[in-house]
């Protein structure tokens, strides 16, 4: 085959490849009756995490007083004290001493007894179980779920969120 008649196929092949490549863009635009511009290019990736979404509401919201019988659940962006009745009927107080994305710290006084609790990081947070003789706390990773009564005992569970915003379930028989 002549050397001009290869460079006229190859140019043929190259403009068949074109007008395939090229073709349903075309007829997609064509088809656009919209008058909208053309939509955005997608964003590059970013090198950080994108921000978890607000945390779902708690059920009493942020009302620290529901919380005074022993039995609530609200959400808290910032230090509070909330006082109630403990395990043996003594005054009791928790307070939350920090709370911030993905961090909390609290400490509960009931009669004699102290106890802390403190978690950071995504999906953490604390168990405090109050008893007339004492309390125990156990602190980890944690789901957003109500904790179970426990017969004779006040249970706290606070948890994280990515937002700052923690939750606080206080559970009493």
């Amino acid at each position: 085959m002549p050397n001009h008649s290869r460079r006229f196929v190859v140019r043929a092949w190259r403009l068949a490849l074109t007008t395939l490549t090229t073709l349903p863009i075309l007829t997609l635009t064509a088809c656009n009756s919209s008058e909208e511009p053309p939509a955005a290019p997608p964003t590059p990736p970013r090198s950080h995490p994108a921000p978890e979404p607000p945390s779902a509401s708690a059920a009493d919201g942020d009302d620290v007083a529901a919380c005074t019988d022993g039995d609530c659940e609200i959400a808290v962006t910032k230090p509070v004290t909330i006082r109630l009745v403990g395990p043996d009927g003594s005054p009791t107080t928790l307070s939350v001493t920090e709370v911030g994305p993905n961090e909390i710290e609290y400490e509960v006084k009931s009669g004699n007894g102290r106890s802390k609790g403190g978690a950071s990081g995504k999906g953490q947070g604390c168990l405090t179980v109050l008893r007339a003789n004492g309390s125990g706390n156990s602190c980890g990773p944690l789901t957003d779920t109500r904790p179970a009564a426990q017969q004779d005992a006040v249970v706290i569970q606070a948890t994280t969120s990515a937002d700052g915003t923690a939750t606080l379930h206080v559970v009493s028989p």
